[in-house]
């Protein structure tokens, strides 16, 4: 079989791979922690998975519109416009299953063969692949441990040229647990206002937060005509396997997204839809729990972390993984990950999993109890002092 030649530029996460090494070692016996995978361990609250089981009995089973059910992107609206002090219209939504295809429609409707996208790195693999994916050319803006992983902005100044057709953030982020500060916002908008640049806001961690305020740059004056909100469900209220997701845009560009829905996905399930309702005018309770409890495993894991001789953690302000630095044990970063996998048994990320700059560091998800991080800080320590 011969592949068109755009899939060689495609790539993965190797997030799910990792998980599908350490799910083969537990089948042959082995007891693995995973710290791999970006996935809340809650379930999905009660009050979400009650209105799917209504909508289902109301007979939400049928398509809708490529775009979103009218309700669901009305309340869509409506939060964002309150969350962000913005005015925002239901037909400037477009609901999607999974966040994910945001990414993928917008630079698919934005971005032609030869046009430069800035991206995060390291960060979400996904970005620099679809951007390759559609012929285009991945810039990377460098995120470092000393810069607290945020985005610097004469950096970035001195990366934008003529053919900069979008910039991609992420906050918080996804690996490093870094924030943007209101001050960078302010300062990437004065940049590329008015300009021929499109921003893609990967906001899809914005409620796990633990200092501070998260700010958008869509709220910015004059930014959300050059923005593209990119949120969704899976993170904030544990529903990773419902696939709901959405975006924020100008209206004529959202006619374009959903045109790419309507040739893809034809629609989102229309009773998850509904639950997607439920989940943002319902009771907050149990996704406020599951931030509070997140953040009492951050502390856990950073000083953990810290008392691994050869290894630094900086404290992330958001998100739920840790991104620390594991130079100074003088081995290649992907070599430790698979020597802690099959060594330890923890199965955590190599920093180059999110691109050539996150070498030198692992990510490891806290989405699991204190009592695992705790283990698994033991059998890191012990494995990493054989070395």
């Amino acid at each position: 079989m011969i592949l068109a030649q755009r899939m060689s530029r495609l790539g993965t996460e190797t997030a799910f791979e990792v998980l599908a090494r350490a799910k083969a070692l537990e089948a042959k016996g082995k007891t693995v922690i995973h710290l791999e995978i970006g996935e809340p361990d809650f379930d999905t609250p009660s009050n979400i998975r009650e209105a799917a089981k209504r909508a289902l009995d109301e007979a939400y089973t049928h398509y809708g519109p490529s775009a979103g059910l009218p309700s669901f992107r009305e309340v869509i609206a409506q939060e964002v416009s309150k969350d962000w002090a913005i005015k925002v219209s239901p037909e400037q939504v477009v609901v999607t299953p999974g966040a994910k295809p945001i990414m993928f429609f917008a630079i698919m409707a934005l971005i032609d063969r030869g046009d430069e996208v800035i991206y995060p790195n390291p960060g979400f693999p996904i970005y620099e692949s679809v951007i390759e994916f559609v012929g285009a050319k991945a810039v990377p803006i460098i995120l470092r441990e000393e810069n607290d992983f945020e985005m610097d902005i004469e950096e970035l100044r001195e990366k934008i040229t003529p053919q900069t057709k979008m910039l991609i953030i992420n906050s918080p982020q996804n690996p490093t647990g870094g924030v943007l500060s209101k001050g960078t916002l302010e300062a990437i908008a004065e940049m590329i206002k008015g300009k021929d640049i499109m921003v893609l806001t990967d906001d899809i961690y914005h409620r796990i937060l633990y200092e501070g305020e998260h700010h958008s740059i869509a709220s910015l004056p004059g930014m959300m005509d050059q923005t593209i909100l990119l949120n969704g469900f899976s993170k904030t209220y544990a529903m990773t396997g419902w696939r709901l997701g959405y975006g924020v845009m100008r209206e004529d560009l959202a006619q374009q997204i959903a045109k790419l829905m309507t040739n893809s996905n034809s629609c989102t399930c229309s009773f998850i839809q509904m639950a997607g309702i439920e989940a943002l005018r319902g009771p907050q309770d149990e996704a406020s729990a599951m931030v509070a409890e997140f953040n009492r495993r951050r502390k856990v894991i950073v000083e953990g972390l810290n008392d691994i001789d050869g290894i630094s953690c900086k404290n992330p302000k958001g998100a739920f993984y840790v991104f620390p630095n594991v130079k100074e044990i003088g081995w290649n970063c992907k070599k430790l990950a698979d020597y802690l996998l099959e060594k330890a048994g923890v199965a955590v990320l190599a920093g180059t999993s999110f691109g050539k700059y996150g070498d030198g560091y692992l990510r490891l998800s806290y989405a699991n109890s204190v009592e695992n991080i705790q283990e698994a800080m033991r059998r890191m320590r012990e494995a990493i002092e054989t070395i």
